[in-house]
Order: structure tokens, then sequence, then C-alpha cells
């Protein structure tokens, strides 16, 4: 508790509370993997994969179904173990941090969030603030939580029960804990997957947000259009390799999301913006 003092011994077996990282530099690496080779149920499933995740920059994760994406962002969270290869962050190997200090560094948000027992909305995302707990950040934990509910517009259900919501508006609150941990790694699996087209945008944009205040963010997605929108970097992955990795305008190519995707596609400048847009060949 804050303000006891723990008898000598007693201190002894409480282990310290990890410093929080430094702030970053945009262009500091925070995140990075060589070689990586992992195995699932004894298949390969990502074979001498090289990314760098950078702070100041969103880093879009495309690909078909089973092309390695999850596992890539699991590896890098220290969630998915290397069978080969160095995963790094904050320039360490991942197996060289504690749970503690990781959870100071970077945040994960899951394909899908579920919970046990019928916690508020308020509660779950509250859950986010723990790393920081007997930290010299502990008393930001509640303007941290309701900026985080507000920037993801889940304050007004703040007291109904988690359970009680529906897929769009449980992967708004998953969000809101992620961004209340506010650490400067953030790891998002399919963010956009069950949300409407406005709330699609609302999540990309406040990627684009974390990473313009100098986090780092890595973002699963399968709309290659909102990729190219809002992504500074794409990484396309097939078969657990990477296809291509660089700015949007240069990895998304009709001819290599085509061999990619095995569909053909068109490649178009938005009429107003210029962006990339991204859409299926249809014929007439």
């Amino acid at each position: 508790m804050r303000g006891v003092k723990l008898p000598v011994k007693l201190a002894r077996l409480v282990p310290p509370r990890p410093a929080p990282p430094p702030p970053a530099v945009p262009g500091d690496v925070l995140a990075e993997t060589h070689d990586l080779r992992v195995r699932l149920g004894g298949r390969p499933v990502l074979d001498g994969v090289g990314v760098t995740v950078r702070a100041g920059e969103v880093l879009a994760l495309v690909g078909p179904n089973g092309a390695g994406k999850s596992t890539l962002l699991g590896a890098l969270a220290a969630d998915v173990p290397a069978a080969e290869g160095v995963v790094r962050v904050h320039g360490r190997p991942v197996a060289e941090w504690s749970a503690p200090e990781l959870a100071l560094r970077r945040a994960v948000l899951p394909q899908s969030a579920s919970l046990s027992f019928p916690f508020p909305v308020e509660e779950v995302v509250r859950m986010g603030r723990a790393p920081w707990a007997g930290t010299g950040l502990e008393d930001e934990d509640d303007a941290a939580v309701a900026e985080a509910m507000a920037r993801t517009e889940v304050t007004g259900f703040a007291g109904r029960p988690f359970s009680a919501l529906s897929g769009g508006e449980r992967a708004r609150v998953a969000l809101a804990r992620v961004l209340a941990q506010r650490t400067p790694l953030l790891l998002l699996d399919e963010p956009t997957a069950a949300l409407d087209l406005r709330h699609q945008e609302l999540v990309l944009r406040l990627c684009r947000e974390r990473a313009r205040a100098g986090d780092a963010v890595v973002v699963v997605l399968h709309d290659l259009s909102l990729a190219a929108a809002y992504a500074d970097r794409v990484a396309i992955l097939r078969a657990g390799r990477v296809a291509a990795d660089g700015p949007p305008a240069e990895v998304l190519s009709e001819g290599l999301l085509r061999e990619v995707y095995e569909q053909p596609v068109e490649v178009l400048p938005h009429p107003r913006t210029g962006a990339v847009l991204v859409v299926p060949r249809r014929e007439p």
C-alpha cells in the first residue's frame, strides 16, 4: 500500500517496480525481428522474417489468411516464442525483459476480447493501468482512463457490463484499455474487424495520432485501402515470409497483390487526395 513502510525482511521479498522507458525519439527502433522462424503445432508459420518498428510510424501488416500476420504480432509482443532468430523490444531480446518491464513498453490488442466476469466498461479500461501500480505515474490513472474512453467513444456506457456490449463496442473498449496503458509501442491485431465504417476511420485516426505523438504502432489489417491511407509503411506477408516492406505507394502494386492474394486487383489514385485505393478487379 502507498505510504506504508514494509519490514526489512518483507521488503527484500518484494521486487522493485521496473522503471518506465525513456521517451522515444522519432525514428528510434522500438521493436525488430531478424531471421525470425516460428513453428506452431510443429508447422512452420514464419520463415526468416525481418521487420523493423520505429517510433513515429504506423506499420501495417497485411496479407492473405494464414500468411503469419497475427503470429508475427504475437512474436513482437513476446507472446509467441521464436524457434529461431531474434526478437528485440527497445533494443533488448524479449527474453531479457521481465513481464512487468514489457508491460511498460508495449500494449497488445488481441483479435477478440472476452471476460469471464461482468466487469463494468470503466473497470476493463482501468485494467490497462495495472503496469503502473506503485510507480511515480500511478497518479495519472484517472486521467489516462478518462482520456482513452473519450477517444474511443465509450464513455457513454462506462457503467455497463462488458459482457452486455455488442462486438463493435467490445472492440472499442479493448482498444481504450490499450490506449490507457500509455506504452510507446502499440501492437493491434485487426482492430477494425468488428467496426462500422465510422469507427474504422476513428481507430485508424487514433493510430496516426499516436504515431505523430512519437509512439510506434503495428496494426494487422485486411483492408488494403485503409492500410494505404493511414500507414507509413506496409509489410506484405505471404506464406510466412515478407514479400514486400515499404511505403504504401511503392509496395501496393497490382502485380504483387495479384500474386500474393491470387486475386486480380486494380490500384488507383484517390481522385481528391491521390492516396492509393485497392479494389478487386471485377468483370462487367
